[in-house]
C-alpha cells in the first residue's frame, strides 16, 4: 500500500521519527537534486528531473511501497501521451509517483517529467540497490 507519512517535508535535516543511521532520500524540487542519507550522513547525490508546472511532483514524506527492476510505463491509462518500454529501476513512493531511471532525455537538473523523479540510469541503479521497501522519501521545494 502507498504510505503517506506527512505533508511537512524540510530539506536535508533528518526527518523526525527515523532511527539513528536509517536510510532516507531527500529530493529538493527547487534545486532538482536528490541526496541519499544514512542518518544525517549524505552517501550519494545526483541531479534529477522532477515534474513540470503542468504535472508537478507531490511534496511531503512518503515510503517506497513498490519496486521493479524494469517496467513498461503506459501513460495512456492516466491520460498522458506516452508509452515507455523497459523503464529501469522503478521505485514507487506514492500512488503512481516513482523514482526511476530515464533514458529518453539527459536534461537532469531541469523539470521534465509528468510528476515522477527522473534519474540517470546509473544513478537510478545505485539508488535501487541501496534503498528498499519502506525507505523514506522526503520531497520538498
Amino acid at each position: 500500500m502507498p504510505t503517506f507519512v506527512s505533508e511537512v517535508a524540510s530539506g536535508a535535516l533528518q526527518p523526525a521519527g527515523l532511527r539513528p543511521g536509517e536510510k532516507w532520500i531527500d529530493v529538493n524540487v527547487s534545486t532538482q537534486t536528490l541526496v541519499a542519507f544514512e542518518g544525517s550522513a549524505p552517501v550519494y547525490n545526483s541531479l534529477v528531473s522532477t515534474g513540470t508546472a503542468q504535472h508537478p511532483t507531490v511534496t511531503g514524506q512518503f515510503r517506497i511501497w513498490l519496486r521493479f527492476q524494469s517496467q513498461d510505463m503506459n501513460g495512456y491509462r492516466l491520460g498522458y501521451d506516452y508509452y515507455l518500454k523497459g523503464v529501469p529501476y522503478v521505485q514507487y513512493f506514492y500512488e503512481d509517483y516513482a523514482l526511476h531511471g530515464t533514458f529518453w532525455h539527459n536534461n537532469f537538473g531541469t523539470p521534465m517529467s509528468h510528476g515522477c523523479v527522473n534519474l540517470s540510469p546509473t544513478d537510478a541503479e545505485w539508488l535501487y540497490h541501496w534503498a528498499d521497501y519502506g525507505t523514506l522519501v522526503n520531497i520538498h521545494k
